[in-house]
């Protein structure tokens, strides 16, 4: 069987790993913790295969060592059933290799010990529960997978035929309701083939992402490292912020704060901001899409700018403050967002599928592909820029997922499974928009639909690809789906992309009635 991991992937099984090997050295202090950790690391260099491979390329200096007990747990558990998770959806021979690897290292790590502590045998015990974590999920998707083979959907199916044929390249979908799971694509993957984009193929996500980095700042606020309510400039003083900006209005989008990708006024003024695909840029984003961004740079561009308005007197969709929540994130945590994101959402959910890329044009296998169209010397242009630099957006929207992830992510969140009741409730608050029957919580749209019913949503846009994401209150019922395209400045696309949604909601949360339409993500 043919296996493909991404860099991430090999990061999460070095961490998983290594640290259940740093986890048991921790627990066993009080012995010899430097000889227990060399000798599960020993046991580690003996792993055969593409599992031993990969260990082998372990960097040094990239240890747990130094860290509590606890902290160690926090990060390495989750670590340990993504790492279970993503090895049985693509090799169960290789997840069986992993397992029994990580087991003898951690065997080996107590020769030395004498009689274990009682924290170490704990320790034990609960690496053994989380590389068997895994085995409970997979045992459900294989099942879910098999009814919704079963089911015939022709109103779905016709639905997403109808999308391509309004201009999309390919389209796959992903609907959980009392009927159980449907999945299916229409279209093509890439200009010029024939085959159907994969059903659970990576996309880039757009704003989706803000949903996640939202999550993950309300995860911090339910540890008390973050406040709703204390001021943005208290975690961040080197950005000189307004005070009255709190951390609710970065994710409310109440701040005011300037829209570093451009901003349009009520009298149809524009302000240009960084080159992006859309608008008046679009050749020189075209053109530089490989540019490096630091985030620091997006926002201190943003903060040059006028404010829209007075904090907490507004609405407005600005991807500066989803920036300056992921550098709150940085900042109270000492540790990138890409690992805070593992260690409180991927890891916990099992989401192998998604990605941070910060700024890596890779996407993952298998995926559709993204185009862009524009004029060159008066000549128009269709690139493949499926492979681009996404630090321009950064958190406002750079993050890579697949439609079974962004379902179990959605379903989870709302079914209260990451957030505490209270703070979940704060997030799907609306606060009123300019958008009729739309309000924006923290990280999500809520919205009314004109059956009496409530929807969470955050869609998103990036580049030549689309995705929807939406779920009742509860979790019981969702849509996700992946849209490719060819995108270009004038958003050619924007009418069908608002119709598609819009098609797509109605046949799953309507009954095929009539719903507004929404804001594009």
């Amino acid at each position: 069987m043919t296996i493909t991991l991404s860099d991430q992937d090999k990061s999460i099984l070095r961490t998983a790993a290594y640290g259940a090997v740093s986890l048991m050295a921790a627990a066993g202090a009080a012995g010899k913790p430097h000889t227990i950790a060399t000798n599960g690391s020993i046991a580690l260099g003996s792993a055969t295969g593409l599992v031993g491979h990969v260990l082998a390329e372990y960097p040094k200096g990239k240890d747990l060592g130094g860290k509590s007990v606890a902290e160690i747990a926090d990060r390495v558990l989750p670590a340990l059933t993504a790492a279970m998770n993503l090895l049985k959806k693509q090799d169960p021979a290789e997840a069986d290799n992993f397992r029994s690897t990580v087991l003898v290292a951690v065997e080996t790590a107590q020769v030395h010990q004498g009689r274990p502590s009682p924290t170490t045998a704990e320790m034990a015990r609960k690496i053994t529960e989380a590389l068997d974590a895994a085995r409970a999920a997979a045992a459900d998707s294989k099942a879910v997978q098999e009814a919704a083979a079963g089911q015939d959907r022709p109103e779905l199916q016709k639905a997403i035929e109808e999308i391509v044929d309004s201009g999309f390249v390919g389209v796959s979908l992903r609907v959980h309701d009392e009927r159980g799971e449907w999945v299916g694509s229409a279209g093509v993957a890439e200009l010029g083939g024939t085959a159907k984009p994969p059903i659970n193929g990576h996309v880039r996500i757009g704003s989706n992402t803000k949903t996640f980095t939202a999550t993950l700042v309300l995860r911090l606020v339910a540890e008390g490292k973050l406040g709703l309510d204390i001021p943005a400039a208290d975690y961040l003083p080197e950005f000189a912020l307004d005070r009255r900006i709190t951390v609710r209005m970065l994710l409310q989008h109440t701040s005011g704060v300037f829209n570093f990708s451009g901003e349009v006024y009520d009298d149809g003024t524009v302000a240009p901001g960084i080159p992006i695909p859309y608008s008046t840029t679009g050749n020189e984003w075209a053109d530089n899409r490989f540019k490096t961004y630091q985030p620091e740079e997006l926002v201190r561009l943003a903060l040059s700018k006028p404010a829209r308005f007075e904090p907490g007197t507004g609405w407005s969709y600005s991807n500066t403050n989803y920036v300056l929540a992921r550098l709150l994130i940085e900042k109270v945590t000492g540790r990138s967002l890409a690992e805070e994101m593992q260690r409180l959402i991927l890891g916990p959910l099992g989401l192998s599928g998604t990605v941070v890329p910060d700024a890596s044009p890779e996407i993952p296998e298998p995926h559709a592909h993204a185009y862009y169209r524009y004029e060159d010397a008066g000549r128009q242009q269709t690139v493949d820029v499926t492979r681009h630099n996404p630090s321009w957006i950064s958190t406002g929207g750079d993050m890579i997922s697949t439609t079974r992830d962004l379902h179990t992510f959605i379903s989870a969140l709302m079914g209260g499974k990451l957030l505490p009741a209270e703070l979940l409730a704060e997030m799907c608050a609306p606060y009123p928009t300019v958008i009729p029957d739309m309000g924006y919580g923290l990280g999500v749209f809520v919205q009314q639909t004109d059956r009496g019913g409530t929807v969470i949503t955050h869609n998103g846009g990036m580049a030549g690809y689309a995705t929807l994401m939406y779920s009742t209150p509860d979790g019981s019922k969702t849509l996700t789906a992946a849209l490719n395209c060819v995108d270009d400045a004038d958003l050619s696309v924007a009418t069908a992309f608002q119709n598609a949604r819009q098609r797509l909601v109605n046949e799953v949360f309507c009954g095929g009635q009539a719903d507004p339409a929404q804001p594009t993500g």
